[in-house]
């Protein structure tokens, strides 16, 4: 289950920030390791869901933001919270 919540996580953080650095995912999710999160970024873009950017920079530079693909789905799993929210018991 904290599998999911991690990627969940990283998907609010990239569509209320837009463009985030690891560091600040890694600052954002608290406990996650380093393998972990990178694991979860790795999954996401072959998902197509985040665009990983990297700057040829020393030392590296690398951003993330959600893809097209990744927006469109940021807005069903808004529309699925608010659903949750309206029917809670």
């Amino acid at each position: 289950m904290q599998q999911k919540k991690y990627k969940m996580i990283i998907l609010y953080c990239l569509m209320e920030f837009e463009i985030v650095r690891f560091n600040e995912l890694k600052r954002y999710l608290k406990n996650v390791t380093d393998k972990t999160l990178s694991n979860h970024l790795k999954e996401l873009e072959s998902d197509r869901l985040i665009i990983r950017k990297e700057y040829p920079q020393i030392p590296p530079k690398v951003e993330y933001s959600l893809s097209d693909r990744g927006k469109s789905l940021m807005k069903v799993l808004d529309q699925l919270c608010i659903w949750g929210e309206e029917n809670r018991e």
